[in-house]
């Protein structure tokens, strides 16, 4: 079906209620990758019980953490093919310290769709409120549909973020394991991309690929560990653009710049000639 803008861009997407515990929050951090220190107090209050701290990037998981099916994306005027898509986008902007349980309504719609000629970029944005009505946080992500675009559509504005050109001020290196994608589809996400290789295939990779929300989070518990404390309290937003893939096994090289009261970060692959993997990426402590 060919994208109708007319019809998707404001879509409301209407409201989700749902509800977490310590218990997701804890297989998010893991699959992540904490606790690859296990007697490290730090590590531990994301992988234990006591002292828990979550992680404002479990944001993108909370709602849809217990599903078991592939997502779809079917939206007022869009219809497209799974094998299709990749993530373009991600924000959460942590509107005060995610709760380690609790239960929120998430309220969605369409804020966008773009047309890049060959390509069609699809903006949705979501605000979650407590129990209470206060706001947790606000997401806003979009996702690339290959071979969608040529629907007549405005093509939106560059939002590029240049990093410095001097050496970053913090440079660690985080490995992925070759099982992380088959661990964090286990958060909600059972896309075929990540886990079938026949898939995998036919969607134009080698083989699958890891989650971009995945790398994501990972890339964001190591900015906050290097260069916040591991204060999770202190991360007021992350954003990042998914300017390539990864794949399970590979090493992630994080680099971070202070700049104007905010963290700078670019991530490559060096396993695969410094490709890149994220851009674009800020966070902006609280």
């Amino acid at each position: 079906m060919p994208i109708d803008p007319d019809r998707a861009i404001g879509a409301d997407l209407g409201e989700t209620t749902f509800s977490w515990g310590v218990s997701d929050v804890l297989l998010y951090h893991l699959a992540l990758g904490a606790g690859s220190a296990p007697t490290e107090p730090r590590e531990l209050r994301y992988a234990t019980e006591r002292d828990l701290q979550v992680l404002p990037t479990f944001a993108t998981v909370a709602a849809t953490i217990r599903a078991t099916e592939p997502p779809a994306v079917r939206f007022p005027g869009i219809d497209i093919d799974l094998a299709k898509v990749v993530h373009g986008t991600q924000q959460v902007v942590a509107h005060r310290p995610l709760p380690v349980s609790g239960t929120a309504t998430a309220h969605s719609r369409i804020a966008d769709v773009l047309d890049k000629g060959k390509a069609a970029v699809i903006v949705q944005e979501t605000e979650v409120t407590g129990e209470s009505g206060d706001p947790l946080w606000t997401a806003r992500s979009s996702i690339f549909a290959r071979g969608e675009g040529g629907f007549g559509g405005h093509r939106g504005a560059s939002a590029r973020i240049a990093p410095p050109e001097r050496d970053p001020d913090l440079l660690v290196d985080v490995p992925t394991l070759p099982q992380q994608a088959l661990l964090y589809r286990l958060c909600g996400d059972r896309n075929p991309l990540h886990s079938d290789p026949e898939f995998a295939r036919g969607a134009g990779f080698d083989a699958p690929i890891l989650h971009g929300l995945c790398t994501y989070g990972m890339v964001a518990k190591a900015v906050t560990d290097a260069a916040l404390d591991g204060d999770v309290t202190r991360v007021g937003s992350w954003s990042a653009t998914f300017a390539g893939i990864v794949l399970p096994g590979e090493t992630l090289r994080v680099r971070m710049w202070h700049e104007g009261g905010r963290i700078l970060v670019s991530v490559t692959s060096p396993d695969r000639d410094d490709a890149a993997v994220l851009s674009d990426a800020v966070l902006e402590p609280a």
